[in-house]
């Protein structure tokens, strides 16, 4: 079941539309990958997950953030993976807190969710291909991350190649689809300073694996110690709210 959270947006008649599928998490990244997207001259439309992740902050975030940025439409797609679990984020595993992520270990840790990366890019695909787009956008990152295998540069590349060979656009070739990963080889710090430039409010977004019910960021998980440390190394404050120290 899927729920269609905003409606078209007016377009320039002087200029083609330009559609674009943006997956939007609700955090910093997927916030600045769509604000790129804008930037280059595509129309956005964002496709958010509820997939059985342990809150529904990010899924608040990701509204947030489409309905400010101005997407043609945004979807949140809805299933469950927690029907097999297999991951913290998924399943009753905990949250690994205060590992160090500037000197990860070889190790795949438990937040990653089996094969995530390519279910949702598997339903982009397919939008894309009802809406003529060319073009996907993710905001994974192979620097400043965990170490998930779905956010290397190699995987991305292989995903298009895939694309290109299942499509009917691709088989005919009306187009060739592109998967745009924008912040691939920039630093955390990189990626703020660049959304701070497009203007992202990145006081709408969230990053933390495992926040309090009132969307509180818990600070010491993976995603919550890579995103102060990089609005730490760009010298910004990170405008959203932590629990205590």
């Amino acid at each position: 079941m899927s729920e269609i959270l905003s409606p078209s947006a007016p377009r320039d008649a002087a200029s083609p539309p330009r559609p674009a599928v943006v997956l939007l998490s609700g955090g910093l990244d997927s916030a600045t990958a769509l604000a790129v997207a804008r930037r280059d001259g595509f129309t956005p439309y964002a496709m958010t997950f509820r997939y059985g992740q342990r809150h529904s902050v990010e899924i608040d975030a990701a509204r947030r953030v489409a309905a400010a940025q101005g997407v043609a439409r945004h979807v949140v797609v809805d299933f469950d993976l927690r029907q097999w679990g297999g991951s913290a984020l998924t399943g009753d595993v905990e949250v690994p807190k205060d590992r160090d992520v500037a000197h990860p270990s070889d190790e795949i840790p438990v937040t990653y969710v089996p094969a995530r990366n390519t279910i949702f890019l598997s339903f982009a695909l397919a939008w894309a291909e009802t809406l003529g787009a060319e073009a996907i956008f993710i905001g994974v990152n192979a620097l400043d991350y965990s170490g998930y295998p779905d956010c290397r540069p190699e995987y991305i590349a292989a995903f298009e190649q895939m694309a290109n060979l299942a499509t009917r656009a691709g088989v005919e070739g009306a187009h060739r689809l592109t998967i745009h990963a924008p912040l691939q080889h920039l630093t955390k710090a990189d990626i703020v300073r660049l959304g701070a430039s497009l203007g992202v409010d990145y006081a709408m977004t969230t990053s933390c694996y495992d926040p309090a019910a009132d969307g509180t960021a818990c600070g010491h998980c993976d995603a919550c110690q890579l995103r102060r440390r990089g609005f730490a190394e760009a010298g910004s404050p990170d405008p959203i709210a932590y629990a205590v120290d």
